[in-house]
């Protein structure tokens, strides 16, 4: 994401969602040193309600009647033989590289973005394909003793600066976008990460909308909290929250979808640019069957990024993994953006790497 000033890219002007971009709170470093966003950063996140922004349709999955349960040993493979009225063993689903486990084996690398919305992030922009084959050279540099598996972080659900017609300041990302990039992950044996800032909507309740896709081995959820917004709350205005209650409900939800459909581990990323924005994070509960990853984000310079990430990751929640977010346009101004080699020194080192 870009900021709003003259001559830098942004949401299509001409557009009403972009004339009403809500203006955002001035950034600063805060305590611990994390660092709070850029007002045109915010605002052009806040003004994408874009043009043809449908409803996605919550389609429940069904379970496969012949998926193993939960816990089971893995099915024997083969031809039945003659005269047996055994079918062959159906194969447990698969990571898109293979086995049913993300971490250690795998490093998760990506772009992330909205189509059409070259302000959101590098995934929106040129063609798929192409961003998809930067994706997996990204996913390479990163993996050092792991595998690579490259990651496509689709924002699903987008928050808006106006309530809408239903009051929640949201918009979703309709139905034929998320297949196609879906099509493009299977294409190039990546993961789809489904991106939600819920506006005043529930966060549990857009994971939810977004079952029909969640119900694949190879599509997971990422939250960005900062676009949660209580009661007489703004996208824009301020930074909104989740906490660790909220996010065990969410990692929940994902388990049960994993049992149902004897699913492979399902990535949950929540990013996370300030203390505020996960409060009590202590509450969080592991889940089986879902790898719950904490993000941090932030702009700033290489020195700024890494009291950043030192202060996030402090005292992590059990059961927790860790991410890093970076900035191709913002993290420069000023300064420059970081290395591949500084981002790999962080400790503990960050197992996703995501590039906006």
């Amino acid at each position: 994401m870009v900021d709003s000033a003259p001559g830098r890219p942004t949401a299509d002007d001409g557009h009403p969602a972009a004339r009403r971009a809500a203006r955002a709170p001035t950034g600063t470093t805060g305590p611990g040193g994390h660092m709070t966003r850029e007002p045109g950063r915010r605002g052009v996140l806040a003004a994408t309600a874009a043009a043809g922004l449908g409803l996605l349709t919550a389609c429940a999955g069904k379970a496969d009647g012949d998926a193993a349960p939960p816990g089971a040993a893995p099915p024997r493979t083969g031809a039945a033989t003659p005269g047996s009225s055994h079918k062959p063993a159906k194969k447990r689903p698969q990571l898109p590289r293979g086995g049913r486990q993300l971490f250690p084996r795998y490093q998760l690398a990506g772009f992330c973005g909205l189509p059409g919305f070259a302000a959101l992030g590098r995934l929106g922009t040129g063609d798929l394909d192409e961003r998809a084959r930067e994706i997996e050279k990204l996913a390479h540099t990163y993996a050092g003793d792991r595998e690579p598996l490259p990651v496509l972080e689709l924002l699903a659900t987008v928050a808006n600066a106006e309530a809408g017609s239903d009051g929640t300041y949201r918009s979703r990302t309709d139905a034929d976008t998320v297949r196609r990039f879906h099509a493009a992950a299977r294409k190039h044996r990546a993961l789809l990460l489904l991106n939600i800032q819920p506006g005043r909507a529930s966060a549990l309740g857009e994971v939810k909308a977004l079952r029909e896709w969640l119900v694949h081995p190879d599509v997971g959820i990422a939250l960005d909290p900062e676009w949660e917004m209580g009661p007489g709350e703004k996208p824009g205005d301020t930074y909104g929250s989740t906490d660790g209650r909220e996010l065990t409900e969410i990692a929940r939800y994902l388990s049960g979808l994993v049992r149902e459909h004897d699913l492979p581990e399902k990535p949950f990323i929540f990013h996370q640019v300030a203390s505020s924005v996960v409060r009590d994070q202590h509450a969080f509960r592991p889940q089986p069957g879902v790898a719950a990853v904490k993000c941090a984000d932030g702009i700033g310079s290489p020195g700024l990024k890494r009291e950043t990430w030192n202060h996030l990751v402090t005292n992590l929640s059990r059961g927790m993994h860790t991410g890093f977010k970076l900035f191709y346009e913002e993290d420069p101004k000023g300064s420059r953006l970081m290395t591949h080699q500084e981002v790999l020194a962080l400790r503990p080192q960050p197992e996703y790497v995501m590039y906006e």
